[in-house]
């Protein structure tokens, strides 16, 4: 009984180990940016919603990533960044100057 009690916790503990981050890849294109979202275990993030921010932190605007995980921004004139925040880890940010 013991040990399956500590064999359960030993689990349980290693469940963070599991745990796979946010990645996001951005190009410019002629109307804007296209970004690709997902975690770093290669899983796609189809349904997730990515925001382009000022860097006032004001929403400029959200997508949701399609069926391949792509989300597409117009281009905006203000500076700004894109954020995929998974909510359970740091999110993945892509800077203006980047592209």
């Amino acid at each position: 009984m013991l040990r399956a009690l500590l064999l359960g916790l030993g689990l349980g503990l290693s469940a963070p180990a599991l745990a796979h981050y946010p990645v996001m890849d951005c190009q410019r294109d002629a109307e804007g940016v296209e970004c690709r979202v997902g975690y770093s275990d290669g899983t796609l993030a189809d349904g997730a919603e990515v925001v382009m921010y000022s860097y006032d932190d004001e929403v400029i605007a959200r997508a949701v990533a399609d069926a391949h995980s792509r989300v597409h921004f117009p281009w905006s004139e203000q500076e700004f960044y894109i954020q995929f925040d998974a909510g359970h880890e740091d999110p993945a940010e892509f800077d203006y100057v980047e592209l």
